[in-house]
């Protein structure tokens, strides 16, 4: 998602400045209204710009990962439920930490703080280890004097998700194993073992089968073509990857996500598991509905269900029930939509949001649990498959070869 250079002023008209991730200048400006900054200029920060900051925080060892984000939403936890000043915390932070990337963001903060500027401003600097959702939760605990149970939402939320990207590798990691085993046994089989064959067969001026015609043509191909055969594939991988930059790309290939086979209903559940928690901490922190459907739909890693979000948001600005407008989205079946109802008539939408986030979440891990077991019978019908076309295309000819030699 690119990045966007804002300038604007706050409701005391103090000058602020920073940076954002959204998919358009409209998006930005539509934040920071929301967040009580009026934009003055915004301009797009380049792509080469953009790249020689990340390279130079890798190569400086200066990268904040997930995990010291964790920690250092949990530190703050802790620092403002004990009624420690920020700034006070900060220092204290700086001195005892021996990691250079987290001492220089508790610099550039301390240091942000003491010149009269908000925590939530002076996070904004640093786009690079707070996103949009995390800086708007923040603003929204000092306006309401709730930073405590801002942080401590936070944490919860980055723990939840933590767990669930580690959840899907560990379910991944045995199937992306047996396919690349066997993308590189074809490849071994395609540069050495088919042309060793094809030199015997030629020797003896038989007439092949077709099989075995068809797996000499193809190593043929490989080895007279790879160099454009490579430059196709990396060509189609930066084209792929430019159309998923587009706002049109990501929107369908997120919606293609959700319709894939056995892995699609994983991916809407872990999406809608995001989403409904991200739902639950806005409410449970006084946040309007029309603003936590904002900063949910931002926090959401699936365009086609942020967009649904968006949607919702919008309708409830024109004046209808959010039961209504989740009717309308179509992305909730109907338990959920009583919850919401009971939720709404209750004023207890934060606990109900919490309950499907959960209910999602027990479903998509029982899900990932099985994810293998349904998925070893393909793996092996496609390495069964691949064996026996190997058997015919190489073993047959030297049968039938066998079988005339002993006539």
């Amino acid at each position: 998602m690119p990045q966007f250079a804002y300038f604007g002023r706050n409701a005391n008209r103090e000058p602020v400045e920073g940076r954002m991730e959204a998919a358009s200048v409209a998006n930005v400006a539509d934040l920071l209204n929301q967040t009580g900054i009026t934009p003055v200029s915004i301009t797009e920060v380049p792509q080469v710009q953009q790249a020689s900051e990340v390279i130079g925080r890798l190569m400086g060892k200066e990268r904040v990962t997930d995990v010291d984000l964790m920690m250092f939403t949990r530190q703050f936890y802790t620092l403002t439920k004990a009624g420690v000043p920020i700034i006070r915390a900060l220092r204290g932070l700086e001195l005892s930490t021996q990691q250079r990337s987290l001492k220089k963001l508790y610099v550039e903060l301390a240091q942000a703080l003491e010149s009269g500027v908000e925590l939530s401003q002076a996070m904004t600097r640093r786009d690079d280890v707070f996103d949009p959702f995390y800086i708007s939760m923040v603003r929204v605990g000092e306006s309401a004097g709730r930073l405590e149970e801002v942080f401590l939402g936070l944490f919860e939320h980055l723990e939840f998700q933590k767990y669930i990207s580690e959840q899907v590798k560990s379910a991944l990691r045995y199937p992306s194993f047996v396919v690349l085993a066997m993308i590189v046994a074809v490849a071994i089989i395609n540069v050495f073992v088919i042309p060793a064959f094809a030199k015997v067969f030629a020797s003896l001026h038989a007439e092949l089968p077709l099989m075995t015609r068809i797996l000499m043509a193809t190593s043929q191909f490989t080895l007279t073509w790879w160099p454009a055969v490579l430059a196709a594939v990396v060509a189609a991988w930066v084209g792929w990857k430019q159309f998923l930059k587009t706002e049109m790309g990501r929107l369908k290939w997120d919606r293609f996500k959700l319709r894939l086979p056995i892995v699609g209903e994983l991916i809407e559940k872990g999406v809608l598991a995001q989403g409904m928690r991200s739902l639950a901490l806005v409410f449970r922190s006084g946040v309007p509905v029309v603003q936590g459907l904002t900063l949910s739909a931002q926090v959401i890693d699936n365009a086609y269900i942020s967009q649904a979000l968006t949607a919702m948001r919008s309708q409830v600005e024109r004046g209808d029930s959010l039961l209504t407008a989740s009717q309308r989205s179509g992305v909730f079946p109907p338990l959920v939509l009583q919850m919401i109802m009971v939720g709404e008539e209750s004023g207890t939408l934060a606990e109900m949001f919490e309950e499907i986030g959960q209910m999602y979440q027990r479903d998509m891990e029982y899900g990932l649990k099985t994810l293998a077991q349904k998925i070893e019978p393909i793996l092996l019908v496609l390495m069964g498959a691949m064996v026996l076309v190997l058997a015919l295309g190489v073993f047959l000819p030297m049968w039938d070869l066998g079988k005339a030699a002993i006539k």
